[in-house]
């Protein structure tokens, strides 16, 4: 089965692109994996402080995850997998993807603002040519009615 690997965030255009991700699993049979990445930022400080912020921040992923995953279930009759990693959210989506060859395409979205796309899509799009599977970029202003005529 090919397997859309998505990234969860707390960006606004994560919405499009789990929503492009699960669209295009139901109509081609595939499956989806939702990653998450804890940056490293987010947890040096002390040992027992650093603990409780992880478990926090898990904890919020989770939640996000629920709402997509049920959404994905009930809709588009796709079971999403979460996925969570910790340090560098480049590293780790490179490295999810080598890790499971079921992985067909890595689907972002891409910010509107004038700052750019983001630096994921920023980042991973400069290495496209050599990236283990195809990057779709889906525009974080798109509508949902497109979303759904193009997959």
């Amino acid at each position: 089965m090919r397997k859309f690997l998505v990234v969860l965030d707390d960006t606004r255009e994560c919405l499009n692109a789990m929503r492009y991700a699960a669209m295009r699993a139901a109509h081609t049979g595939g499956g989806v994996i939702i990653l998450s990445v804890i940056p490293p930022e987010e947890y040096q400080h002390w040992i027992g402080v650093a603990e409780i912020m992880r478990e926090e921040a898990r904890e919020r992923i989770e939640a996000h995850f629920e709402v997509f995953a049920k959404w994905m279930r009930d809709k588009q009759g796709v079971n999403p997998e979460l996925v969570i990693r910790e340090g560098e959210p480049a590293i780790e989506i490179l490295d999810v993807i080598r890790q499971d060859p079921e992985i067909g395409v890595l689907v972002l979205g891409a910010g509107t603002d004038k700052s750019g796309p983001g630096p994921l899509v920023t980042q991973l799009s400069r290495s496209s040519g050599s990236l283990p599977c195809p990057l779709t970029v889906v525009p974080g202003d798109m509508s949902k009615e497109r979303l759904e005529e193009i997959t």
